[in-house]
């Protein structure tokens, strides 16, 4: 596969992570009623919805020819790569970016029954409709165009890419030593101080306002108090 293959595939996976983005977007509006740039990259796209639809394009072109198992299949396989997402990025960042425990049918927090039958919805929309329409797109683009435009928009993204993970890394560098007492003072504090600290952060934390954050280093000092009482 030559380079220009790689970067066809890149150039559809930003497509589907600007499509989730704007899903995002929209949602987010409705549920709060103001503009959210969702996810946590910079730019206008979420690379969980890109990678997600990769993966169902490519895992699932053998079964379009039944609906159910297609939406069965794309539902499992979003539940497992948002489970996975949600697992790496706490453990990476010590934060809970979303937490489904208030809902039915989740599990450990991480994904859910009512997220996941739109996902398996989405992805009969995508292989029957979207995916043909974007792939026709980037066909009639030609090899040197898909070239330049590939690159460019890697390195864009690469460099948005880096800024955002040392914005996120800096959740970790906040002091709430004071107030280890209280988890949900923890909380509220750090993300006062994120709030104030740059526009990337305050960005950060608007695009997801229902972050748990995670202090390792308080959650220890306040089990050493429960074990002490």
């Amino acid at each position: 596969m030559g380079i220009d293959k790689y970067l066809y595939l890149f150039l559809l996976f930003l497509m589907y992570s600007i499509l989730g983005w704007i899903a995002e977007v929209i949602l987010a509006y409705f549920t709060h009623k103001k503009f959210v740039n969702r996810g946590f990259l910079i730019g206008p796209y979420c690379p969980i919805y890109g990678v997600g639809v990769l993966l169902i394009v490519w895992l699932l072109k053998r079964y379009t020819d039944s609906a159910l198992t297609l939406f069965i299949l794309a539902m499992v396989i979003c539940m497992i790569l948002e489970y996975i997402t949600s697992y790496i990025m706490e453990k990476l960042f010590n934060t809970r970016w979303w937490d489904y425990s208030n809902m039915k049918f989740n599990i450990n927090g991480r994904v859910c029954l009512e997220t996941a039958i739109p996902f398996g919805i989405g992805g009969l929309i995508i292989m029957y409709l979207i995916n043909p329409f974007f792939e026709g797109i980037l066909d009639m683009l030609s090899s040197k165009l898909i070239l330049i435009l590939g690159i460019i928009l890697l390195i864009l993204f690469l460099v948005d890419l880096i800024v955002s993970l040392r914005v996120i890394l800096r959740i970790n560098s906040v002091d709430v030593s004071k107030y280890k007492d209280n988890t949900e003072l923890v909380n509220k504090k750090v993300r006062e101080y994120l709030m104030k600290h740059s526009v990337l952060t305050r960005r950060l934390m608007e695009s997801f306002p229902n972050a748990k954050l995670k202090i390792k280093r308080i959650k220890d000092k306040i089990k050493e108090n429960v074990k002490r009482k």
